[in-house]
């Protein structure tokens, strides 16, 4: 028998995953702003981690791609799948000067204990109260929407994807950074 809780959690990324599925954002625009434009500077943050000194800024990142991907809730399916995705392309991120971050509205202890139970080796943030997920459009009254960026070395904002499968969405991040790369070079 499923316990009430993994049936609650199933029922809970089914529904997000569903709304994402859809593109259903007027609510996450109505909440949490416009998507940041493409081709200009991408929103400057600095969130907790579970991961190094505690602290994570984009700026730290200069130099180097960022994978920032937004996503609703630790240890959700779909959620899961997405970060196994990531985690299992790492090294081909790293081969190409790239690094993944993930963001919700988890805490740090969250966070750390999904990066335990699923061998994750890139930081995950917590954004608790949502702000820098408006900043990026994505934030859904009280949780992340399934919403990812690309941010070149020099922090300008790349690409967006916001209807995000995430059983394949790696595979599409790593195609399209590909691609982004070979245009800047």
């Amino acid at each position: 028998m499923i316990s009430r809780r993994t049936f609650l959690s199933i029922l809970f990324a089914s529904c997000i995953s569903i709304i994402s599925w859809l593109n259903f954002t007027p609510t996450a625009d109505a909440l949490g702003g416009k998507l940041p434009t493409i081709n200009q500077p991408a929103p400057e943050f600095t969130l907790p981690t579970n991961t190094g000194d505690g602290k994570i800024s984009l700026s730290d990142f200069r130099g180097k791609w960022v994978v920032l991907y937004f996503y609703p809730k630790d240890f959700t399916s779909g959620c899961t799948i997405e970060a196994r995705r990531f985690q299992e392309d790492l090294p081909k991120y790293l081969e190409k000067n790239t690094e993944i971050l993930g963001v919700s509205a988890d805490d740090i202890d969250s966070h750390a204990k999904f990066c335990d139970s699923e061998g994750l080796k890139f930081p995950l943030l917590a954004d608790t109260d949502g702000s820098v997920s408006k900043a990026y459009g994505s934030w859904l009254s009280f949780l992340s929407m399934r919403h990812s960026f690309i941010i070149d070395p020099q922090g300008i904002l790349r690409e967006t994807f916001v209807k995000v499968n995430p059983t394949i969405h790696s595979s599409e991040v790593l195609a399209r950074l590909e691609k982004l790369q070979s245009a800047a070079s």
